[in-house]
Order: C-alpha cells, then structure tokens, then sequence
C-alpha cells in the first residue's frame, strides 16, 4: 500500500473569540497521495482556508493528528515546520502576496534564500521559471509594474523554485478575469502533469472541476469527497511541461554566514523603501555617537594638554617653599631658605637635581631698546628640573655659579622683545638693572608655559643676582627633581624631615607636582565622564526612537513576515532580518556621528586656539563607536526583531 504525502485523522481547530472557544474544523480526516490534483470546495467561512493553513503547516491542529510523509508534525517547533514549509509546499495565494520592494526575480528567489540554495544557482533557476512562464521581459519589474495575472505567474514561481512536492493554490483565479483564470489553472495543471501534488482550494466548482477528486467542506466538516471521473479541461504531458524540473537544493558548509549577507541585503532593501523615516530615525543615533566620540576627543585633548603643560613641570618634582602655606602674609619675612640647604639636599641618594629660586621684576635695556622682565635667581640645574629647553647656546655652569659670572639665560619673549629679527642674541651684553651680563642661552619658544611668570623671562646664576642685584643670598623657594623609580611622596616626607631639622622648625611648606597634576587629571576624568553621561542619555534617546521605529515597521510589515514564514523562513531568520534592520541603522548613523564629530573637532580647531588644546581622535573613539552602535542596535532592535519572530504564519497573512 503506497503510504499518503498528506494524512489528517480526526483533526479539529478552535479559536478563541472572547472567552468563548469557536470550532471551525471539526473532525476532519482527509488522505492525499502524492501526484494527485484535489480540489477543496467550501463556501466563505465553511473553513476551507484554515484547512488550507493545517495542510501547509501554517497552522497547528487544536486536536488530532496531521502526518506529512509519514511523519507526525505534532512534535515539531517551529523552525522544524518552517524548514518543512520550504521543502514540501509552494502557495499560491489568491492576493498573490509578493514583496512589494522587491523585483520579479526577487520575490521568486525568497524560498530558495531560506532552502540555503547559492546565489547563482538559485538566480537561473528563477530566471529559467520567469521565462517560461512568459515573463523573460519583466524580470526586473516590481509587483506595482505587473498585471494581476503577471503576479500570480511570479507566484507559481516562487511556490516551485524549491522543487515543493506540495503545492497549496488558494483562489487561484478569484482576482483574475475569466481568460487569465484559465491560464494559471493550465499552469497548475502542468505542474499536476510534472508529478507535484496540486491542492486548489476554491468556492468555484468550474474551478474544482478541472480536478482528479473533489472535497467538500461544510461548516467545518468534510460532506463529500469524490473521485472527478472527467476533469475539465487537457492536462500537457510532463514532457511538453513549460516549467523546469524541480531545482535540488545544495548545502553549504557557509550557509549561516550566506544566510546573513541575504539579511544584510533585504535590510538594506527595506530602510532604502522608508528614506525619509530611516533618516530621521539615524539622526538620533548620529547626535548621540557623535556626542560620545567628541567629548572622548575632547578628553583626550585635554589629558594631553595637561601632559604637555604641566607634565615637565610635575615629573617628580616637590617644591619647598617659605611660610605655612600658600597665601601666607609672613612668608617674606622668612630667610631660612639658604644654599647650605641647596648642598645638603643635593647630598641625598634619592634626589636627581635641585635648584634654588629667586624672583623679581626689574628693566633690562639692549642698544636703545628696554623692557620689564621677570628675573630669576636659579642654579645650574634648573632648566633640568624644570624641563626647560634650549633653542640656542646653553645653560650656566656649577663654576659659573662659584664664581658669580655675569651670564644669562633668556627665553624666547625675551629674544624677540630685545632682538626683534635683528642682531643674534647669543654673545651680546644685555643691562640687566645696573648689572651687565653676557647672553650664553635662549630657550625655545614650547618652553614659554614652563615658567612661572609669563613675558620676558631672564635666568641668572643665584650667586651673581643676590650679590650684585638684591642684595641678599635667602631663596624664595628650592626645588628638587627626585630620581626616577622613587616614590615623591616618600621623598617629600624625607626632605620635610631633613630641612625642618636644620631649620630646627618647620617654617615652610612642600608642594609635590605630581599630586597637581593627578589632580588636574581627575579633575578632567570627572568632566570628561559627566559629559559622557549626558551623551550616553543623548545616545539612549536615539536608541528608543529606533526600538519606536522598528516596532511600527514590525506592524507594517506584518504581511510580509507571513509571506516570508510561508515560504520558509525560520523564526530564527526573521529575528535575525529584523535585528539587522536595527544595528545596520546604528551603523551607518555611527559612521555618520564619527563623520560628524571630525567636523566639530575642525570647527574647535578654528575657534578654541587660546589654550591650544585641540581634540585628539584615537583608534578607541572608533572602536567605541562602533561598539556603540552596535551595541545600541542590537540591544533596542531584540525586542522588535523578537515580536516579529514570534507571529504566527497564518495570523500575519490574514492582516491586512
């Protein structure tokens, strides 16, 4: 006994209305053999179409037991029964129910994306079915561009492009004219011939006269079923068939990653049908990517700013100063700070350099030329501890201090205020006060923020400017650059202990750089995370609007999820369509807030040139952004993606 393609045995459904449960099959047992032509015939609501979805596994019987090739479907999850969908059955729908942004041969190729057949082969074979079914000039056309029958030929295609050994044609001929109506009948009937099992599913008995056996269906239960001793019409012998032998699907070991290029591409196919909505919708994600990328610029510009600034100035540097503390009114009265100190500090194992220091403003002239200076009374390493560079001659030495030469250091405003764009400043005799004094030095102009005092600055041995200039040898202040490898706060700990012990009293007070310039850090740590808060809200607002957006599309589309789920896409497709829908949105509205934020960090490099902090873009803001996005896409695109994976086949074909 040959076994059925197709068995029901006491199948019934019910659906719930209200709190009421409506039978609409009841008790159904029906037999179909493969290669037979069955037409079921019902009047509206007798239940034909939900026989229709229990045949097509578009629906799941509420009782009974439904076998296809022998196999129980009650048992199966979804995704079993899609891939079931797409090797067993092709439909034919009476609304023809064809992708709208989508070509002829598009919408033809759908079932064999989901079949995993390769792109090549699977374009032939639907251009090979379009030909022969007279569309060879209209491969390319949308649906809005064919004629009602012209569609429902690209419907045929697509219900055998995979070979289906089933195929469901619901009203075939109910929107078409007479004369086209017998056209798609010869066409299902030529596929009767090639050995497919045809089911027509009508109200119109013309219509199911043209089949081998007739089921008729009343109020939801099978009244009639009969052999059709002389169907209507000729059938064409399967050797003189106008359509082409069912196509063998091939698997591939890059199925998967296959499998996602084709989302990729029906992603972009769907946001390029809503421009204007896409746009609107990547805006907020351009804002917010462009907000996070430009303060983290913004961060790391001013980090290196600092480094640049301060970073010379606080490389283990601890200052001693006179008095209790800044602000102090008393500290010029100090004078314990003298060069017996310079010696016994320099005298320690954990100290690199010092440099004692003295400040006064006084008039230096040159030729017929005079300006106000800053003078500053230093050792010989003190444009060593301070980072100083040199751009011309060099820096005075220990001899030179021992000696009380007449030489000075000036820095780069200095030159140009002095010099101008004449005379070289090194070997020419400045009068600094009453005191003249050989220039040996310039330092370079990126030095200028290393000083304590901006405009001309001057730098003399502290021997020569206390005897000869102020009249006094006591220091301001002496600074100490501690070695590399040991810890600052434990060599100002030292040096506390050490000076206040020659003092006998702590009559000054330390000042450790680095503690500054881990201050300034932290300080623009906490700006830079404040402001990236208000970009992360900025970056979540667009986030919603996207989950907004791709609900409303999930609603739209809902139709089209049905059509894709009848043809053989598994849940797992349509979330994974939807999710890239999400994140390629989040992409390119990235890429678009990167682009973005390199124009407002010109547009800063215009404006903000004070404090010569620009923004730094770096291999992380890039990476970060793409995170971002990503993140953001996949994150507000699930819940969506999810709704859209979980619709059933036949509810989402019955919306309009």
């Amino acid at each position: 006994m040959i076994r059925p393609i197709l068995e029901l045995r006491d199948v019934s459904k019910s659906f719930v209305v209200g709190e009421q449960a409506v039978a609409v099959l009841k008790n159904i047992d029906l037999t179909i053999h493969a290669g037979t032509l069955v037409a079921i015939v019902g009047a509206s609501g007798s239940g034909k179409s939900t026989l229709m979805n229990v045949l097509g596994c578009l629906d799941r019987p509420t009782s009974g037991s439904y076998k296809v090739g022998g196999r129980s479907t009650a048992s199966l999850s979804n995704n079993d029964l899609a891939k079931l969908r797409c090797r067993y059955f092709g439909f034919v729908f009476q609304r023809y129910h064809l992708l709208p942004n989508l070509s002829a041969l598009e919408n033809v190729e759908v079932p064999a994306i989901y079949a995993g057949t390769p792109a090549a082969e699977r374009q032939a074979n639907g251009v090979k079915l379009l030909e022969r079914l007279g569309l060879a000039d209209r491969v390319d056309h949308r649906p809005s561009q064919l004629s009602g029958g012209q569609q429902q030929r690209v419907g045929v295609a697509r219900a055998i492009i995979n070979g289906s050994k089933v195929i469901l044609a619901d009203e075939p001929t109910g929107a078409l004219d007479s004369e086209t109506g017998e056209e798609m009948l010869r066409i299902l009937l030529d596929l009767h011939a090639q050995g497919h099992t045809v089911i027509i599913v009508t109200h119109d008995m013309a219509v199911a006269d043209h089949a081998e056996r007739i089921v008729e269906i009343r109020d939801g239960r099978i009244v009639g079923d009969r052999p059709n001793r002389r169907p209507a019409g000729q059938v064409s012998s399967a050797g003189d068939s106008a359509l082409p032998r069912r196509a063998r699907r091939k698997r591939t070991r890059l199925a998967g990653l296959k499998r996602f290029a084709e989302a990729f591409k029906m992603a972009r196919l769907a946001l390029l049908s809503h421009r204007l909505r896409t746009v609107l919708t990547m805006l907020g994600i351009v804002i917010g990517i462009a907000s996070v990328v430009s303060i983290r610029a913004i961060g790391e510009g001013g980090k290196r700013h600092i480094q640049e600034t301060i970073g010379p100035l606080a490389s283990n540097r601890v200052e001693i100063r006179r008095g209790s503390g800044w602000g102090d009114g008393a500290a010029a009265g100090i004078r314990t700070l003298s060069p017996a100190d310079v010696e016994s500090i320099r005298a320690q194992p954990y100290v690199h350099s010092v440099t004692p220091m003295t400040q006064a403003r006084t008039t230096v002239r040159y030729a017929n030329v005079d300006t106000g200076a800053t003078i500053f009374a230093v050792g010989e390493s003190f444009l060593e501890v301070r980072g100083i560079v040199l751009a011309k001659g060099r820096g005075f030495t220990a001899e030179e201090i021992q000696d009380q030469a007449q030489v000075v250091v000036i820095d780069h405003e200095a030159e140009r205020k002095l010099f101008g764009a004449g005379d070289a400043p090194l070997g020419q005799v400045i009068i600094i006060g009453n005191v003249p004094c050989m220039v040996i030095g310039v330092t370079s102009e990126k030095s200028k923020d290393l000083f304590p005092s901006s405009g001309a600055n001057l730098m003399l041995p502290y021997t020569t400017a206390g005897i000869r200039l102020f009249g006094y040898q006591h220091f301001e202040s002496i600074t100490v650059r501690v070695r590399e490898g040991q810890n600052s706060r434990l060599a100002e700990k030292n040096l506390t202990t050490l000076v206040s012990y020659k003092h006998g009293v702590k009559d000054f007070f330390t000042n450790n750089m680095n503690t500054l310039a881990e201050a300034y850090e932290q300080t623009t740590r906490s700006i830079a995370l404040m402001l990236s808060l208000v970009a992360s809200i900025a970056l979540m607002v667009g986030g919603i609007g996207v989950m907004n957006i791709m609900l409303v599309s999930v609603t739209e589309r809902t139709r089209e999820i049905g059509i894709r789920m009848a043809v053989g896409a598994r849940q797992s497709d349509i979330l994974k369509q939807f999710l890239v829908e999400a994140v390629m949105i989040c992409l390119i509205g990235g890429a678009l807030g990167v682009a973005l934020s390199f124009a407002f960090g010109y547009v800063f490099a215009m404006f903000v040139t004070v404090t010569k902090w620009k923004m730094v873009f770096t291999a992380d803001s890039f990476i970060l952004a793409f995170f971002c996005s990503t993140l953001i896409g996949v994150t507000f695109g699930f819940l969506p993606a999810r709704n859209a994976s979980r619709l059933q086949p036949h509810d989402a074909l019955s919306r309009d």
